[in-house]
């Protein structure tokens, strides 16, 4: 069955009359008008959620808080990522939501949504984590290596960064142990790196001393600008122990 816009019209209308307001459609400009009292909810009714729409809905919050968006029943789960994600935007931006279904019955409409205000300060203080995440990786960088907006190209990170830091001392010095590269400034992460050895740089000579592989120093090259700021970072270093 194709769906119309106005079918959407008279599962909205029959929810909100259910609740005592007074409903009607098209006034000034609005696709659905409710008044309960003093209370004035707005809805606006589209087959899809596009930018038009949130544009359309947010400017409806100059007249009323209580601005809720009406679409159908997606085609795709409501339990993925990308649902998740349109539910934030529409919470971020204040609006409410409402899922029309059309079934064999009938078409009913579900309010999954409510207008509210969004805190900003409890949203970031869920996320502190993340954001210590990103000024973490940001300290851990010495220079900017990777172009923003890149699509399937190699990411240099502050833990690549440090595995390049590590294998530098080693081909620099050969066998070394864990607490001599951490002098050396390799950080705090240097034991579980090599016993890791996520790239395939270092190899263990026996306990508590590694070499840098030949796979290591093959694959070094390809990042000679590192490979020369850790260089210079191991002499001047070296100098002071």
């Amino acid at each position: 069955m194709k769906i119309l816009e106005v079918d959407l019209y008279e599962p909205v209308h029959r929810y909100f009359k259910r609740l005592g307001y007074k409903v009607h459609g098209e006034v000034h400009h609005c696709d659905v008008a409710a008044v309960k009292d003093e209370n004035l909810i707005i809805v606006e009714l589209k087959l899809f959620l596009n930018i038009d729409l949130l544009i359309q809905a947010t400017k409806r919050q100059r007249l009323t808080d209580m601005v809720y968006i009406a679409i159908p029943r997606p085609k795709f789960s409501l339990r993925t990522k990308k649902w998740k994600d349109i539910c934030y935007l529409i919470r971020r931006l204040e609006l409410g939501l409402i899922i029309v279904s059309f079934q064999k019955s009938g078409a009913y409409a579900e309010v999954k949504i409510d207008p509210s205000p969004f805190d900003r300060n409890k949203s970031m203080q869920v996320s502190r984590k993340k954001r210590e995440n990103i000024v973490k990786e940001i300290e851990g960088r010495h220079g900017d290596y990777n172009v923003g907006g890149s699509n399937q190209t190699k990411i240099m990170t502050a833990y690549k960064e440090n595995c390049i830091h590590i294998a530098c001392c080693l081909a620099c010095f050969g066998i070394l142990s864990p607490r001599r590269l951490r002098e050396l400034g390799t950080g705090d992460k240097t034991l579980s790196i090599l016993h890791k050895n996520y790239y395939g740089w270092f190899e263990r000579v026996k306990r508590g001393t590694y070499i840098i592989s030949e796979k290591g120093k093959t694959e070094l090259k390809l990042y000679p600008e590192i490979v020369e700021h850790y260089n210079r970072k191991i002499f001047e270093t070296s100098n002071l122990i």
